[in-house]
């Protein structure tokens, strides 16, 4: 337990922070599944899903819910898999 104001409002803050954090990490594993299973299926709306699952991954680099290179990593392994469906 904290025994300082600076340590308490710290604990207010990481309590906030993870919920926010959690919140949008789901929410980009959603979108991405989606885009995913669009481009499986050979959906005619996968560039667009693609494109908002980008949209959502450099967000969340940006705000350090993901870190960074992991959500560049996730936005070429996307496009690299609507790519590959596209071509054949």
């Amino acid at each position: 337990m904290a025994n300082h104001k600076s340590a308490e409002k710290r604990n207010r803050q990481r309590i906030a922070t993870t919920l926010r954090t959690r919140a949008a990490r789901s929410h980009v594993r959603a979108v991405v599944a989606k885009a995913r299973v669009a481009i499986a299926a050979g959906a005619d709306d996968a560039a667009a899903l693609v494109a908002s699952a980008c949209s959502l991954l450099d967000r969340a680099g940006s705000k350090n819910a993901l870190p960074p290179k992991r959500a560049a990593r996730h936005k070429s392994r996307l496009a690299a898999y609507l790519y590959r469906a596209q071509k054949g």
